[in-house]
Formats: C-alpha cells, sequence, structure tokens
C-alpha cells in the first residue's frame, strides 16, 4: 500500500514562504475547516479571520501556513514557524519539473525564463549546471527567500 506525503519547511515566516511556494508550484493556500471561499476570496484574510474568532493571538497567527495542489494529486507542503536559523544546506530539497520533455537549449532556456520568474518572487539563483548527457539534462540551483535550496530541473 503507498502511503501519501506532507512536505514540511521550518520557516521565519510561514506565511510569506507559503505564498512564495504556491506561487512557485501553481498550488493553492487552502481556506480555513469550515469556511467556504466565495471565488476570489483572500484566504489568508479568511484565516486572519478564522483565527481571530477562535482568540488566537494576533502574533502567533503567522505560526503556521500550508498550500495544496488544487488538483489534489500533489504533495501538501507545510510550514511552521521555528526560532533557529538555517545554518547548512538543506539535506532534503524539491526538484521543480520546469521543463518536462525538453533537452538540450530549449530545456536550458525553459528553466532560465523559470528562474527569472521565481527570482521576481523572491528566489535566488546560486547556480547553473549545463547538460551533460547521459547523466543530467542540466539545472538550476536555487534558494526560497528564506533559504531553502531546491532545483530547477
Amino acid at each position: 500500500m503507498s502511503r501519501t506525503v506532507q512536505i514540511t519547511f521550518d520557516a521565519h515566516d510561514p506565511r510569506g514562504l507559503s505564498t512564495f511556494w504556491r506561487d512557485a508550484l501553481g498550488y493553492v493556500i487552502p481556506g480555513p475547516p469550515g469556511v467556504e471561499l466565495a471565488d476570489g476570496a483572500d484566504p489568508l484574510a479568511a484565516w486572519d479571520e478564522f483565527l481571530a474568532k477562535l482568540g488566537v493571538p494576533e502574533e502567533q497567527r503567522n505560526s503556521n501556513s500550508a498550500v495544496e495542489d488544487p488538483a489534489g494529486t500533489g504533495p501538501r507542503v507545510f510550514f511552521q514557524r521555528v526560532p533557529e536559523d538555517k545554518v547548512a544546506k538543506n539535506r532534503v530539497h524539491l526538484d521543480v519539473r520546469a521543463a518536462p520533455g525538453l533537452t538540450g537549449d530549449e530545456r536550458m532556456a525553459a528553466l532560465e525564463a523559470e528562474c527569472d520568474r521565481l527570482t521576481a518572487l523572491g528566489a535566488t539563483r546560486l547556480r547553473r549546471s549545463e547538460p551533460a548527457p547521459p547523466m543530467s539534462h542540466g539545472f538550476i540551483v536555487m534558494a526560497d527567500p528564506e533559504g531553502n535550496e531546491f532545483c530547477l530541473d
């Protein structure tokens, strides 16, 4: 029997990091439990209202956040606030498939375009690895706004 997974990130700003990954992956931020969001409604505002009604102090309302695949097939990504800084390279990272089926110059151009889009959202480009067939088709290593490394692959 296979299992599903949730990917969890430690973060200083769970809301901000979830917004970055929502936009990077094409995911959505789900609304609070039992709350039906109208089309175009801001789920973060709905969470603020929901948490206020529960009496959660304002300084605790950015303790965690999540993003989900709108198609329901990809893993849920959860962000939890932690006090410590990231001090070393992460041992697990995401490979964001930004050029499926492409090879050579066409692939690298697609990766560069996605790199530019994510940099505009707050990511940092770290390095580019050129294609070296047959073992590598090329990729770009990046870091999210809190320094977690990931690859555009």
